[in-house]
């Protein structure tokens, strides 16, 4: 995605992008061979904006946000490529300064708050904590921090849900402790992981809206990673499509749901029940994601492609499509938006 700066953005063109990626390459040795998880993958965000990272599942948007944050276990490590923080190239950092970082100026969120929470401490031990390990402060400080955290992301009774464990939370209010979480320490960044996957429709709601309002309020940049176009229609303010570890699309995000260039984002915004007529068939996507190990030559969405031609069996690149627009394909004069 281009250095550019969206209508309504906080900064000015010469601003430093909070993250700059810069062709990230992270592979996975295996016995049948390297998976290229994650295949040259670039993007910038700013503080005060969103941005959504999309795909299916095994598009590598998830192993790009751990990445990010230097939490790939082997056989998985980073071969290639820049990740930079505020100027800084985290793959470059001592791993103390990189551990002084993470869980401070980045944060993440998790699909399950229970990677966040432990299940056997209060969740006042837990928060404290989370201060008291990147900060100096006393720990009535760090207390209170943590109760206005509680506060900001819509816990009620603070005091009271300080001293109760995880168990005793429902799904949407452990999820709210894991944003308060990723909040006590102020960070730059946040990297959140479909932490709404797995909620009913009216908490999910909420929980966006209180992630919208503080990422405007505090002006922290954020990813949120997403299978879930709805979502991010309402959240993001740029989009980047990923299939088969590389992005194939990204703009700002109103222009790539209602003028969708590649084919596989067609697919995915054609293949919404919401977008189909009553009693007609759900459109889909032709065909499976080709596994990672075996990738076609050239494009990898072309075995399941309604507009293949020849030249796609040809390597592409990410190209130029119109302000702030990239797009990896070279057919799109053909396409029609679904």
């Amino acid at each position: 995605m281009g250095d550019w700066l969206p209508a309504g953005g906080r900064g000015t063109m010469s601003d430093v992008p909070t993250l700059r990626v810069e062709n990230l390459t992270t592979h996975f040795e295996t016995r049948a061979g390297v998976v290229k998880a994650v295949d040259g993958v670039s993007f910038s965000v700013w503080r005060g904006r969103v941005l959504g990272l999309v795909g299916e599942s095994g598009s590598g948007k998830t192993v790009t946000g751990f990445s990010i944050l230097g939490l790939v276990d082997p056989p998985g490590r980073i071969v290639g490529g820049r990740i930079l923080f505020q100027g800084e190239d985290l793959l470059a950092m001592p791993p103390a300064r990189l551990q002084a970082i993470r869980g401070a100026r980045i944060a993440m969120i998790f699909q399950d708050p229970m990677m966040t929470l432990n299940p056997v401490l209060r969740i006042e031990t837990q928060m404290v904590e989370t201060v008291l390990a990147h900060e100096a402060v006393d720990r009535e400080t760090a207390r209170q921090r943590a109760r206005d955290a509680l506060g900001t992301v819509g816990i009620p009774s603070p005091d009271e849900r300080l001293r109760a464990y995880p168990h005793q939370f429902s799904g949407g209010m452990r999820q709210r402790v894991a944003i308060a979480i990723a909040l006590l320490n102020r960070p730059d960044l946040i990297i959140a992981d479909e932490p709404t996957t797995a909620l009913d429709v009216t908490i999910q709601g909420q929980i966006l809206f209180e992630v919208q309002k503080l990422c405007r309020e505090r002006d922290l940049a954020l990813i949120w990673i997403t299978h879930d176009l709805a979502v991010v229609s309402g959240l993001a303010d740029e989009l980047c499509v990923m299939y088969a570890g590389r992005i194939v699309e990204s703009g700002p995000v109103e222009e790539v749901l209602t003028r969708p260039l590649h084919p596989y984002t067609i697919g995915l915004i054609g293949s919404v029940p919401s977008r189909n007529r009553r009693g007609e068939p759900l459109r889909q996507i032709p065909g499976m994601t080709p596994p990672l190990l075996h990738l076609p030559p050239g494009c990898a969405f072309r075995t399941r492609c309604p507009r293949v031609l020849g030249d796609c069996a040809s390597e592409i690149p990410l190209l130029p499509a119109g302000v702030g627009r990239t797009v990896r394909c070279i057919h799109t004069d053909v396409m029609v938006p679904a």
